[in-house]
């Protein structure tokens, strides 16, 4: 009943093709519009707001949610934390999974990435390189890299499931690992990328994100990082 309840709430969202932040009818009306209890309207909102489907405004009312990846990204994060303690590969699944998405992609990309996004990535890695003469590159120039790699795609649902991958796989890492990383052979991973899908060369920009990731994977299965045990 709770679940039926629920979906019956998300089909008046689409029905009504109401967006994000316009305001769903009251409770009262929603009791009416679907012959239920006050304590069951509220029960299945407050559900739909844990998914990030309705925004609950106390004193205002209901509205639509950002249906943002939050709850995506914090069940990847459980997720791969709970399998880390467990002995599981939890962490390498994931970076095996947005891997797949990427190596994927990118084929598309060659020789057609508008020149204002190749003169933003050629920035990106020269930032990478002078990053890398400080020590480390920094996590946000990376992932501002794989942004603008993907951007011209123009798909917004397609940027947030990378970002999802990016927040849950970093965020774990950060916690539980300590990776050691050689910063000159991610500019120059970097690099060969971008010089691919500039170049049109479709075959060495796969061969190239391949490379990289099994660049991460081979570090993550290192003896630096095995897994902690967890706190007490």
């Amino acid at each position: 009943m709770a679940r039926d309840l629920q979906e019956r709430i998300k089909r008046l969202i689409v029905d009504r093709r109401l967006t994000s932040g316009a305001p769903l009818p009251t409770e009262t009306e929603l009791m009416e519009l679907l012959g239920v209890s006050r304590n069951s309207v509220r029960e299945a909102l407050k559900a739909l707001q844990a998914m990030g489907i309705v925004e609950i405004r106390h004193g205002f009312g209901t509205y639509v949610g950002p249906m943002s990846m939050a709850p995506m990204i914090e069940g990847l994060i459980f997720r791969t934390v709970a399998g880390h303690y467990r002995g599981e590969e939890s962490l390498l699944q994931l970076l095996e999974l947005r891997e797949a998405v990427e190596t994927g992609l990118i084929a598309r990309l060659a020789g057609r990435i508008p020149e204002a996004d190749l003169a933003e990535l050629d920035a990106l890695v020269r930032r990478m390189e002078a990053e890398a003469e400080g020590g480390a590159v920094r996590a946000e120039t990376d992932r501002a890299f794989h942004a603008a790699l993907y951007r011209s795609l123009d798909n917004t649902l397609l940027s947030e499931v990378l970002e999802a991958f990016w927040d849950a796989f970093h965020r774990v890492r950060t916690d539980l690992v300590d990776i050691p990383t050689d910063p000159r052979v991610t500019c120059a991973q970097h690099r060969r990328i971008l010089e691919s899908v500039r170049s049109g060369d479709a075959m060495c920009a796969e061969e190239a994100v391949r490379e990289h990731f099994g660049n991460i994977r081979t570090r993550l299965r290192s003896p630096f990082s095995g897994a902690e045990q967890p706190p007490e």
